[in-house]
């Protein structure tokens, strides 16, 4: 616990320096964090180094490099993409007996799981009023989290997911999804108090992020338990003492903000 607590001192601090700095900084916090996550996930799954692995790397270098370019411009990431798969099928046809299918669909899986997935963080900062709308991923996120602990431990008693999660229950589940609807709808009318965004119904925004983000933040943390049991592993890593690895710290974040930035795209002129 006293490990736990001395991460999150030094760790919390520095997350809320990088997210409120924006540009540069949280370009390249961003990116170190997804490639430590796409590395967290290969080795999960592999257990060491494989060549599709260096491919997805290179390929994740790069998109971090120009992720803004490459996601605003729907060409260029489609050729990205096109010739990412194009890379592992020719390393799987020259190095066959050396790989397989299933470590280059792995390897594929792991940059959009942890790089691509998590880069949304960076997306939806630089993106108009991001500076303000950013936090919804977080509330959304770790609201759902509190108050699933919370209505679980005074409510629970039928089971969500027994095989991966056995002290998840369904009235956790619901509370937590009221929750992060609750606190996202009163960040929204602080929003409109205090910084009001012509143009914007901020409260949909907020309600539909805390209604989705937080049902997607459920899915994210089951499913990373899910692969965590199939390949037999308690954390993913060890970057944060107590916590785990990005991909466990991250693991429900990693889904909440992609909503956030879609609805921002949908509902912001």
């Amino acid at each position: 616990m006293k490990t736990r607590i001395l991460s999150a001192v030094v760790a919390l601090p520095l997350l809320l320096f990088i997210v409120i700095s924006g540009g540069i900084w949280l370009h390249v916090g961003v990116g170190l964090l997804g490639l430590i996550g796409m590395y967290e996930f290969n080795r999960a799954i592999a257990g060491e180094l494989k060549g599709a692995h260096i491919i997805a790397y290179l390929f994740g270098l790069f998109y971090v490099v120009f992720m803004d370019k490459l996601v605003y411009t729907q060409t260029l990431f489609s050729v990205f993409t096109s010739l990412f798969v194009l890379a592992l099928l020719i390393y799987s046809v020259l190095c066959y007996r050396k790989t397989s299918y299933v470590e280059c669909c792995a390897s594929f899986f792991g940059f959009f799981y942890a790089c691509f997935l998590l880069s949304h963080v960076y997306l939806v900062r630089e993106f108009d009023h991001g500076k303000l709308l950013i936090w919804l991923a977080f509330i959304s996120a770790f609201g759902c989290d509190t108050g699933a602990y919370f209505s679980g431990y005074f409510l629970g008693k039928n089971k969500l997911c027994p095989a991966l999660s056995p002290k998840k229950t369904i009235e956790g589940s619901i509370g937590g999804i009221i929750t992060a609807l609750v606190l996202c709808l009163l960040y929204g009318l602080w929003i409109n108090r205090f910084h009001p965004i012509a143009g914007v119904n901020v409260l949909l925004l907020c309600g539909l992020v805390g209604f989705f983000g937080s049902i997607l933040s459920q899915i994210g943390d089951l499913a990373a338990s899910s692969i965590k049991r199939q390949v037999g592993i308690k954390d993913y890593g060890n970057l944060l003492p107590g916590h785990g690895g990005v991909l466990d710290r991250f693991d429900s974040v990693i889904l909440t903000t992609p909503v956030l930035y879609y609805v921002m795209l949908f509902l912001i002129h």
